[in-house]
């Protein structure tokens, strides 16, 4: 099981928001770009502007960025799409056979290093802004080249 791919979506969005920030990107373009449903696209641009991350206006094609590509970070989208809840990126089966020795102290052998493994991951993310990433799109040649329909 992968983490949700709201969080890539999310990062899609808010990077195709700012390279196309001249035009005005309606759900439908940018679920183009995604390559799935409106509604999807609309559901986590929800989420986005809940997170104060963008600005949209309802009946009115567009949404702009709140703050500087370089003011988000990877970790404030990975939260505002509510990719898992705090301390839950790993999960522990439920249930392990207490006569067993493994499955009586299994949970508390593990927990620690899930937990550490999600904090650092968190850390990564926290030091990974919006304009990172759109360096990165705009370094494969792509500057300049998207537009959204008028």
């Amino acid at each position: 099981m992968s983490i949700s791919s709201r969080f890539s979506v999310g990062i899609h969005i808010l990077s195709l928001i700012e390279i196309t920030k001249e035009g005005e990107c309606s759900s439908g373009f940018l679920a183009s770009s995604v390559n799935t449903n409106p509604v999807v696209i609309r559901k986590i641009m929800g989420m986005l502007k809940k997170a104060n991350l963008i600005e949209v206006h309802p009946g009115v094609a567009g949404a702009k960025l709140i703050r500087k590509p370089a003011e988000i970070t990877m970790l404030d989208v990975y939260k505002a799409v509510d990719v898992v809840r705090e301390g839950e990126l790993f999960s522990v089966h439920d249930n392990p056979n207490p006569e067993c020795p493994v499955g009586r102290n299994i949970q508390n052998a593990i927990e620690p290093l899930f937990t550490q493994a999600q904090f650092a991951m968190e850390k990564i993310l926290a030091n990974v802004t919006l304009n990172d990433i759109i360096n990165g799109i705009n370094e494969n040649g792509t500057e300049g080249q998207v537009q959204c329909p008028r």
